[in-house]
């Protein structure tokens, strides 16, 4: 699907379909053109409703306001309707004065992620006929740079879509075809198509030389070995380091304390973290940022076996701290521990995990938000602002003393689950501060992406299944960051 910008007005845009989004009732919009039709099908222009006029070849679709996410999702709603019909070319206005690169991104933004589809496996492909979507800079109030800002945004918001798909595709696909091989595969794969981006595997040799010892127990019973992937994007004259860790445990049974199996049906969804790190560096090369990132994914299974790792035993974890099992389906935290040792050598500037890690979080803040945790107000806010933008759901859960005392061991320097059922979310994060060195506590963050990694059903513009959670959110991060630095040149 090509995504083309014309200074033409929308009536003269030649194209198969046009979508108009409507805010309001009163429908004065001006590219609005069926009152008539639209007063006869009691269309109140309310979020995510649609009306296909295939007579006039119009889509509308309601929409609360203007604002980006909004957008996204009125897109979303617009490209679905049209996507079995025979239409090829789609146009649409620009639907703002204000900030015409800010609108325009979540205009393509909307439509990239709406019309994902997974059908891998799928005899009959679904597909779509749409090739083409023109956006009219008709409405810009800058005539001058209103082409090479749309194009500028277009660019990067198909840079960042795709990578948030790429992250869906990872997540969705089946256990059997997505080991810790074959995501050890993809991550070489994507190192060869990019630019200053160098991929290292690790094997169970490595894992022993580094003494990850918690990541070694966790895999140690399943047929598929483990590896440890490292993605760097180096560019030249990097102004900052980023290192993001994420889980990648490409199935998790719960091992010996193994998991009631409808909850096992979907543990595909637990490399969630992992495909996250993997596609937020992809786009950032993709993207030219200027900052040195690296992605750190510990890839496993958690399987049972002759010699599973079982409650009551103690591991040795890369920075020499021992913990106590208390139950193998809190594996996650431990692959972590030894991952994020790992990181801190790499001297980051900012440290961030990303974690399918507790069912708590969903309890705590709901199967669409992530949860942020970490000891920087400062830092914490940021992601915050980034969200708004993104159009990812996230909440903050406060770290205190007294749930920090529930993860402690009588035989060990730690346990790795709380002595309480309150607080999970929070005791998990916990738990992973144990590994955080003093000098990089404010630099770190833990999102705990439980919640909207992995959904049953559709919501805004995502399908059922995997949504990417955590790649948009940190990309707009980096990119404000960026924006930051060229301010201050």
């Amino acid at each position: 699907m090509k995504f083309l910008v014309s200074e033409k007005k929308v009536d003269d845009i030649e194209a198969d379909c046009e979508f108009i989004i409507v805010v309001d009732e009163k429908k004065e919009h001006k590219w609005i053109k069926d009152r008539e039709d639209l007063e006869t099908l009691s269309f109140k222009g309310k979020s995510e409703e649609v009306v296909f006029l295939p007579h006039q070849h119009r889509v509308y679709v309601g929409a609360d306001s203007l604002d980006r996410d909004e957008i996204r999702i009125a897109l979303s709603c617009a490209i679905n309707v049209v996507k079995k019909t025979k239409y090829k070319s789609i146009k649409i206005g620009s639907y703002t004065q204000d900030c015409p690169a800010t609108n325009t991104k979540a205009i393509v933004e909307g439509i990239k992620l709406g019309s994902y589809t997974f059908d891998r496996y799928k005899s009959e492909k679904e597909g779509s006929n749409v090739k083409s979507i023109t956006l009219s800079t008709e409405d810009y109030s800058d005539k001058e740079v209103k082409i090479e800002s749309s194009q500028y945004a277009v660019k990067e918001a198909i840079i960042i879509s795709d990578a948030t798909n790429n992250a869906k595709e990872m997540v969705n696909t089946v256990p059997d075809d997505m080991t810790p091989e074959h995501m050890a595969k993809k991550a070489q794969e994507l190192a060869r198509e990019l630019e200053d981006v160098e991929c290292f595997i690790g094997n169970e040799k490595f894992l022993k030389e580094q003494k990850m010892g918690a990541f070694l127990a966790v895999s140690r019973s399943s047929v598929h070995k483990p590896r440890f992937i490292h993605l760097t994007y180096k560019p030249k004259d990097a102004k900052e380091r980023f290192v993001f860790v994420g889980k990648g445990l490409t199935y998790d049974s719960g091992g010996l304390s193994l998991k009631p199996s409808e909850h096992m049906v979907s543990m595909k969804a637990d490399k969630g973290g992992g495909a996250a790190v993997i596609s937020i560096l992809k786009a950032a090369a993709e993207l030219k940022l200027p900052f040195e990132v690296h992605a750190i994914i510990g890839a496993c299974e958690n399987m049972i076996g002759e010699n599973a790792f079982k409650p009551d035993d103690v591991l040795l974890a890369k920075n020499g701290k021992t913990i106590e099992v208390r139950n193998t389906d809190a594996e996650g935290r431990l692959v972590l521990a030894d991952c994020l040792c790992f990181a801190q050598e790499l001297k980051p500037d900012y440290l961030v995990d990303i974690a399918t890690l507790t069912g708590a979080c969903v309890v705590a803040v709901g199967e669409y938000t992530t949860g942020i945790m970490g000891h920087s107000s400062s830092l914490k806010h940021q992601l915050m602002n980034a969200a708004s933008k993104s159009g990812e759901l996230v909440g903050t859960l406060p770290f205190n003393r007294y749930l920090k005392k529930s993860i402690k061991s009588q035989v060990a320097d730690m346990a790795n689950i709380s002595s309480t059922r309150y607080g999970g979310a929070i005791t998990a994060a916990l738990f992973l501060d144990n590994f955080i060195e003093e000098e990089y506590k404010d630099k770190w963050l833990h999102l705990d992406i439980a919640g909207p990694a992995y959904v049953a059903k559709d919501w805004g513009y995502n399908q059922a299944g995997a949504s990417g959670a955590g790649v948009r959110l940190c990309l707009y991060w980096l990119k404000t960051i960026s924006n930051s630095h060229k301010k201050e040149a």
